[in-house]
């Protein structure tokens, strides 16, 4: 194994990240030391890039590493880890995804068992790299699990570029569903087509949906989630105004609304036109927006007078990520997996991936070192 490894540093948000080499650490007492095989470009690190999204302010400071989708393989184990978290043996070799965040465990939504609202845990995701074990961030070659940190070893049928933004996108969809007690049966209306939405779509078509639509306004998109599993699409080029798509998801489900509407595509001024789209006793999944400062005008009647509700999703529970690989398993064959990573990158070019997906030249991007 190599004495050093190579990082992506962020050392001040909206400017371009540096390489750096830093000595591989060794694994402390119930950690684990993984070579990065995939890192993808989150829309979440996005905004961190161009500093919109200013983690510091909340106590992450800088220098960094960026970085959380990810898979990879054991490089080291430390003393006493034997097993992944669902008791599977685990070994030097073994390829693994881990849930990028740890949970505090003792505040008032972990002991409550609702981890996933863990105030702590966000914060972990953005730490400093110049002190050991340096690689806390996954834009690197190696990435550093500390101790108590869900990992699980990935199936020998689901491939790195399928299960890399498992432990993100797809486990937080998983997650958000369930939040939202979608259940088998019922409709649902999809604001946005990128990761988030493709996962979402074949997510909730797995889950039992009457119907799923689709809203984007880019033409690959719109055929990706078609290809996922959406039932009907609309094209925001075609149908323009929000009271024009509402009135498309009214129709599309028998005059009634849609069940469930999640908020995907990270804009604030869709969101009254989503809870629009609800039917009676509906409920708005919101996801995509994790700005700071943005803002939307809304009239609270039209939740109380239809009964309809707001639920936010940010993280996810362990249990999420294991389901989001037990689903990339067994539906590996029915949908195309291998489309949504768009492009691959070398962990030198990663500013211009960056400067590339941020412009929408590319849909979702992978960092491979």
């Amino acid at each position: 194994m190599a004495e050093t490894g190579r990082a992506a540093v962020y050392k001040e948000f909206g400017q371009p990240m540096e390489i750096k080499e830093y000595p591989v650490p060794e694994p402390e007492p119930g950690a684990i030391l993984i070579k990065v095989s995939r890192t993808n470009i989150c829309g979440s690190d996005l905004h961190q890039w161009r500093g919109d999204l200013n983690l510091t302010a909340l106590g992450a400071p800088l220098p960094a590493i960026l970085g959380h989708e990810m898979t990879g393989t054991v490089a080291k184990l430390g003393e006493g880890v034997l097993t992944d978290s669902a008791g599977q043996p685990l070994a030097v070799g073994d390829r693994v995804v881990h849930r990028y965040f740890r949970p505090c465990g003792h505040c008032r939504a972990c002991l409550r068992g609702e981890d996933a609202a863990c105030p702590i845990a966000p914060l972990a995701v953005v730490s400093p790299c110049e002190e050991p074990p340096h690689f806390h961030g996954t834009y690197a070659d190696y990435h550093y699990l500390p101790p108590n940190y869900t990992v699980f070893k990935v199936p020998d049928n689901v491939t790195d570029d399928m299960v890399a933004p498992a432990n993100c996108a797809l486990s937080q969809v998983i997650y958000g569903l369930e939040r939202v007690g979608f259940s088998f049966g019922e409709t649902i209306a999809i604001q946005g087509a990128g990761g988030l939405g493709i996962y979402a779509t074949a997510v909730a078509k797995d889950m039992g949906a009457e119907k799923v639509i689709v809203i984007d306004g880019i033409e690959e998109r719109l055929e990706l989630a078609k290809a996922f599993g959406a039932d009907e699409l609309i094209d925001i080029r075609e149908i323009k105004t929000p009271t024009e798509r509402w009135l498309k998801v009214r129709e599309l489900t028998g005059g009634w609304g849609a069940d469930v509407v999640a908020e995907l595509v990270g804009f604030p001024h869709v969101i009254p036109e989503g809870i629009d789209m609800l039917g009676y006793g509906g409920r708005y999944l919101e996801i995509g927006n994790v700005s700071f400062g943005m803002t939307y005008e809304a009239e609270p009647c039209k939740l109380v007078m239809d009964n309809k509700s707001i639920v936010g999703v940010m993280l996810y529970s362990a249990a999420a990520l294991k389901k989001a690989l037990d689903f990339l398993s067994r539906a590996k064959d029915k949908y195309p997996f291998d489309k949504i990573l768009a492009r691959s990158y070398p962990l030198e070019e990663i500013n211009e991936a960056f400067e590339n997906q941020d412009k929408g030249l590319v849909t979702r991007s992978t960092i491979v070192p």
